[in-house]
């Protein structure tokens, strides 16, 4: 009687071993057929920002965990400094301006009347040089002027005949105006303080932080007075757009599942609440199953990771949040794959 209760005492406990790894193994596989079931956690993208500029931080805007809209002023430097960069920068560019402007305009119509005033009374004292000079040469073979005398009007009228040629050179200069290669010098040399006022404007555009998109800040780094430059980090946030599950796929599972397909995610938090989603990735690649896992059988296993875009309208999926997702496995592949 003991021997065939023992048989019998065996029989139930292989007879539940088996239900056991037949159960493991329906739950591995989703517990239907027409139904996959995984689990991951929630993941989101985090960035690092940081202030293009080294100075220090005059204002910071938001706090640990503020919800930020892209473009929303989150801090700034003090911008002293790079004020008056600027304004120099702009002064500078308005003063070749004029330069500029005087170099295209040329002479004014004044300043060539000067110049042809100034020849006309060169070319009457030249004229009055010539005559005195004309006068003298007749009476230095009578004696009445010495040959002192008679050199001395010479070179006064050679000198006012230099004068003639001086004031006409003058009012050719004025009539043709400046030079091309003046012209163009004073241009390169706007360009040139155009291109600093740039600089020092882009500058104080950067001593501005906003944020690049939508998210949630989770630490604040530095504070107001800390040195910044663009290698120290000032806030760290998280993205709330994309939002997806991390999950990892076995081997056997791996050809019921394609990018596209349609998903539930169900989390701990929201037991009652299902979240859209769609497989958006996987990879190419195998790698081994999660530490996490905690049998060394498992661990010795290769899994595809996999990723599951969820629709979070209200924000409640957090980084990290462990989620059960199900795939129904009754859709169709696209056409492109069917081939």
């Amino acid at each position: 009687m003991k021997k065939v209760i023992r048989v019998l005492l065996v029989v139930c406990l292989l007879g539940g071993a088996g239900f056991g790894i037949w159960y493991w193994q329906n739950q591995q596989n989703g517990g239907d057929a027409d139904e996959l079931v995984i689990y991951g956690n929630v993941d989101v993208r985090q960035v690092e920002l940081a202030i293009n500029g080294n100075e220090r931080i005059g204002e910071l805007l938001v706090e640990e965990g503020d919800r930020i809209t892209k473009g929303n002023l989150l801090g700034k430097l003090n911008t002293e400094r790079l004020e008056y960069a600027v304004e120099r920068a702009k002064a500078i560019v308005e003063s070749q301006r004029q330069v500029v402007a005087r170099l295209e305009a040329g002479s004014r119509p004044e300043e060539i009347a000067i110049a042809r005033a100034d020849v006309t009374a060169a070319k009457a004292t030249a004229l009055d040089k010539k005559r005195n000079l004309e006068r003298i040469r007749s009476l230095v073979g009578t004696g009445a002027v010495t040959q002192e005398e008679f050199d001395d009007n010479l070179a006064a009228y050679e000198s006012a005949e230099a004068q003639v040629n001086a004031r006409q050179a003058e009012l050719d200069l004025a009539v043709a105006g400046p030079r091309k290669e003046d012209k163009e010098e004073a241009k390169a040399l706007l360009k040139r303080y155009e291109a600093e006022l740039a600089q020092a404007e882009h500058d104080l555009k950067d001593s501005f932080l906003y944020a690049p998109s939508d998210g949630i800040i989770q630490d604040r780094i530095l504070e107001v007075g800390d040195m910044a430059s663009p290698q120290k980090t000032v806030f760290t946030v998280a993205l709330t757009d994309p939002v997806w599950v991390r999950a990892y796929v076995s081997e056997p599972d791996l050809g019921k599942i394609h990018e596209g397909m349609k998903a539930r995610v169900i989390t701990d938090s929201f037991p009652d609440k299902e979240y859209e989603g769609w497989i958006g990735f996987i990879s190419p690649t195998a790698e081994f199953t999660p530490k996490p896992v905690e049998t060394r059988e498992l661990r010795t296993k290769l899994v595809y990771q996999i990723r599951v875009f969820v629709k979070n309208p209200n924000n409640e999926l957090r980084l990290g949040m462990p989620a059960t997702v199900k795939i129904p496995l009754d859709q169709s592949r696209p056409s492109s794959e069917k081939k």
